[in-house]
């Protein structure tokens, strides 16, 4: 491919690592394809140093090292992308790891604390607690004063979750999450499986609870029972991040702003911590797919590096 150019109001970064989403996996299925204008190169975040700067753009100078949020493009040496959806290095991360924030960063913000609006003494349930999304989330609960429970599918998982700082542990091969959390509910729930969850989720959802929808690894279309939600004043979102506009209300602009200001203090602090399960070679790209798809040896991030 040709080397990308920074047009007006982007930066050009040479890619020090990306990292691996589930939507990664989508896409090279031909089922999660890119927003319009971007180019057909998976990846939805780097890190890397700034080398050139488009019109415009006054925030970032050739050379800073940074992290950033993008709509595609991560699996390569270079890429261009709006300033708006660049973020600096946390304090005391370094430029490899940092590659594994973003996306989980960005997804778990937007979701959990600026439209659910998690608060201290709340109940957060979050299912695969052990990938990326977990993890991340499992942090961000706890530093925020919730009470956090997940799911995950062994107990080896479920320990490191714990380690974490979640508090409340359930195999979902064994056990009903719906009975674990009994007449209390959960006051949000960040869910990855979509339509097989969604019944079960509506009878743990507590007196006024959120229901965030990140995804549908247990399917697309469900049968959804207003009877069980309105009794609750229950309310149900589906959030995504890639298709968000880059500037105006609830765009990536407003969901970057947001992290910086109140997630990059708590990773300062050593709240929040990113996880890492393995730095691969991007030549091993197709591996590290292989390796995420398996469903029980990942726990965290995977890191690719050009």
């Amino acid at each position: 491919m040709p080397d990308p150019q920074a047009g007006p109001g982007e930066v050009l970064i040479d890619i020090a690592a990306s990292a691996v989403n589930r939507a990664d996996l989508l896409q090279r299925q031909g089922l999660y394809p890119p927003p319009p204008g971007t180019p057909n190169i998976i990846g939805l975040e780097c890190s890397g140093t700034i080398t050139a700067l488009g019109e415009g753009v006054t925030d970032w100078q050739i050379g800073d090292e940074v992290c950033a949020l993008l709509a595609g493009g991560g699996y390569a040496q270079r890429v261009a992308v709006p300033a708006a959806q660049v973020l600096p290095l946390p304090e005391g991360v370094d430029l490899v790891t940092a590659a594994s924030l973003p996306e989980v960063a960005c997804t778990v913000w937007s979701n959990v604390v600026q439209h659910a609006g998690l608060r201290a003494g709340e109940i957060l349930l979050v299912h695969g607690g052990a990938g990326g999304i977990g993890t991340h989330a499992i942090q961000v609960g706890k530093a925020l004063g919730a009470t956090v429970a997940v799911t995950a599918g062994s107990a080896e998982r479920l320990a490191r979750c714990t380690e974490l700082g979640a508090d409340i542990a359930i195999n979902y091969k064994s056990e009903d999450f719906v009975e674990v959390l009994g007449k209390r509910g959960a006051d949000v729930i960040l869910d990855n499986m979509g339509a097989s969850y969604l019944d079960r989720n509506m009878q743990a959802l507590a007196n006024d609870g959120r229901l965030m929808v990140i995804g549908f690894q247990g399917g697309r279309k469900a049968e959804l029972d207003f009877a069980k939600l309105l009794p609750k004043r229950g309310s149900v979102a589906a959030l995504g991040l890639r298709g968000r506009p880059v500037s105006g209300k609830g765009s990536k602009a407003d969901v970057v702003a947001g992290v910086r200001e109140g997630l990059w203090p708590l990773i300062a602090e050593g709240k929040v911590k990113p996880i890492v399960h393995e730095v691969r070679s991007m030549r091993d790209a197709s591996g590290a797919h292989t390796a995420l798809e398996s469903g029980g040896e990942v726990f965290g991030k995977l890191i690719l590096t050009p």
